[in-house]
């Protein structure tokens, strides 16, 4: 049995039956019947619009947000999923500030609710900047399925690690 390192948070019930998911390779199919098909936002325009269009319905108020991309740089394992970044630099006299999101390249065959759960998580850190209380919560309202997103994207990177990509969304 190997080592299940996307889930080893969560308690030993839930990891026993993913087990046997596992076991039985069922994973895969699994992942495929709920979500069937990769988004449509492979480059950096369209993810760009894509997490505009997400932040001015929840976000508002927030700063604008300067940059939106793909990065191949981002290592899932030792870093995240995406990045956030608030550059800040002084021109004359005045403050510049940018808001940036950076999601790893890896997730541009991926279901769009995993990218839409990516990019809600790198937004909500704009409002906090811990993994809080407050910070889960502005992630449900932005999100009501974040929660499960975020387990079915561990067992995709789960999937990754064990046996490679899922060969219904590579196109």
């Amino acid at each position: 049995m190997k080592k299940l390192k996307y889930l080893n948070h969560y308690p030993a019930s839930v990891i026993e039956q993913i087990q046997v998911i596992i076991d039985a390779n069922k994973l895969e199919s699994y992942l495929l019947k709920k979500y069937p098909h990769p988004h449509k936002y492979k480059n950096d325009k369209a993810l760009f619009t894509y997490v505009q269009k997400i932040k001015n319905e929840h976000m508002r108020k927030t700063s604008p947000l300067s940059k939106a991309i793909y990065d191949g740089k981002i290592n899932v394992i030792h870093n995240a999923l995406g990045t956030h970044r608030f550059v800040s630099r002084v021109q004359g006299s005045k403050l510049k500030a940018k808001n940036e999101i950076r999601v790893a390249s890896m997730f541009k065959n991926v279901p769009e609710e995993f990218l839409q759960m990516i990019v809600v998580h790198e937004l909500a850190h704009f409002k906090e900047k811990e993994h809080n209380k407050a910070f889960y919560k502005l992630c449900e309202h932005m999100f009501l399925d974040y929660h499960q997103v975020e387990f079915d994207l561990r067992l995709y990177l789960t999937q990754l690690d064990l046996y490679g990509k899922i060969e219904g969304w590579e196109k």
